[in-house]
C-alpha cells in the first residue's frame, strides 16, 4: 500500500501519471477499471498508473478531494490536468488526454 508522500513522488517524477480511485463494494468502478487501463496503456505508453482503495487508504482519498468513486485524476507534468468522478466514459478521458499528452511527449 502506498502513502502520500509515495504518491507525490510519483506524480513529480513521471511525466504523466493516472490516480483511479475505488473500493472493493463499487460495482462501477470494476467495470470501468480494465477498460481505462488497457485504453491508457493502448495510447499512452509513458502513463504511471496507481489504484488506490479508499476503504483502506481514506486518508489518501482526502488528500487528494475525492469523495466519489470512481474517480479518475490524471497529472501531467506533475500538475492535476484532469479529474472524472462518477460517471465517466473511457473514449472520453482518452479524448480530454490525447493532444496534450502527444504534444508534452514529442
Amino acid at each position: 500500500m502506498r502513502n502520500i508522500e509515495e504518491i507525490q513522488l510519483i506524480v513529480k517524477e513521471n511525466p504523466a501519471v493516472m490516480l483511479y480511485f475505488s473500493a472493493p463494494t463499487c460495482n462501477v468502478c470494476h467495470a470501468l477499471k480494465p477498460k481505462l487501463l488497457e485504453a491508457i496503456g493502448k495510447n499512452f505508453e509513458k502513463f504511471k498508473i496507481i489504484s488506490i482503495d479508499i476503504s483502506t487508504s481514506q486518508e489518501i482519498a482526502a488528500y487528494f478531494s475525492v469523495f466519489a468513486i470512481p474517480t479518475v485524476l490524471i497529472f501531467l507534468d506533475g500538475r492535476e490536468f484532469l479529474r472524472k468522478s462518477r460517471y465517466m466514459s473511457v473514449d472520453e478521458v482518452i479524448r480530454e488526454i490525447k493532444r496534450p499528452y502527444e504534444i508534452m511527449m514529442s
